[in-house]
């Protein structure tokens, strides 16, 4: 269904909104060559997708935006943004609801949990242009009003966790705590006041967790991030293992 722009408000990313969509994230990357940064958010999508391909459901109620950004700093600073992006999505869900700092906390790498149930997903994506400059688009998607029952680890949403929110209040929020955290980036210039911000806000360093590799899992305990962002986890045997992406589960059993 075809876009509208809304006029943003003084100083504000501008909007393209559609009713329905495939993806907000592939409608980013489409349209990289134009205006940014710029959002492009929907009612609904169906094609909504998440890290590893994995599908997202994306009932309306919730929020479904995705930010383009056009040359935000080198390309090998760009998976840094995961970072930005969930600092910025904790921001606008506090300034919103007011909820309790902790009852929201963040998971690695880019996960927004209230009581240690997931309540969003955000996605990176990149391409270069033909003048060949990079393109970044972090698609956030948040349960507002829903969250799925089928996942195989605990969901929430906003409403079921006491704090009803609409979608276009949370944007407006998102969008000033995302140009605040870019400036604190600073195209990876300040990536170091970025990580330490996250392990501020990260109640998993220093426990035990277990990490999905693949096909392999690893054991141990979540020790800090190196400079890059990257878990170090310290296993059983005391050998330290540096950890780019995975999907990581509490394992209480281990020891710290």
């Amino acid at each position: 269904m075809a876009g509208s722009s809304g006029a943003p408000s003084s100083g504000a990313t501008p909007v393209v909104r559609f009713d329905e969509i495939g993806s907000t994230n592939a409608e980013a990357l489409a349209r990289a060559t134009g205006p940014a940064p710029c959002w492009f958010v929907a009612c609904r999508q169906t094609q909504g997708r998440g890290r590893r391909g994995r599908v997202w459901s994306s009932e309306p109620g919730n929020l479904y935006a995705s930010l383009l950004l056009v040359q935000p700093a080198p390309s090998a600073r760009l998976p840094e943004l995961c970072f930005v992006a969930s600092l910025a999505l904790h921001d606008a869900v506090r300034d919103v609801t007011g909820i309790d700092p902790l009852r929201i906390g963040l998971k690695w790498p880019n996960d927004v949990q209230i009581d240690g149930s997931k309540l969003a997903g955000i996605l990176i994506e990149g391409t270069v242009l033909p003048d060949a400059r990079n393109a970044a688009v972090i698609g956030f998607g948040v349960n507002c009003a829903h969250h799925p029952l089928d996942a195989p680890y605990p969901t929430t949403d906003l409403g079921a966790s006491g704090f009803p929110t609409d979608p276009v209040s949370l944007l407006a929020a998102l969008d000033a705590a995302m140009r605040a955290r870019l400036a604190q980036w600073d195209g990876g210039r300040g990536f170091e006041a970025t990580r330490e911000a996250w392990l501020r806000r990260a109640p998993g360093v220093g426990r035990a967790v277990t990490v999905r590799l693949g096909e392999r899992e690893t054991h141990g305990i979540f020790e800090a991030l190196d400079v890059s962002g990257a878990m170090v986890l310290r296993r059983a045997d005391g050998a330290r293992e540096t950890i780019n992406a995975g999907d990581v589960f509490p394992a209480p059993g281990l020891q710290a």
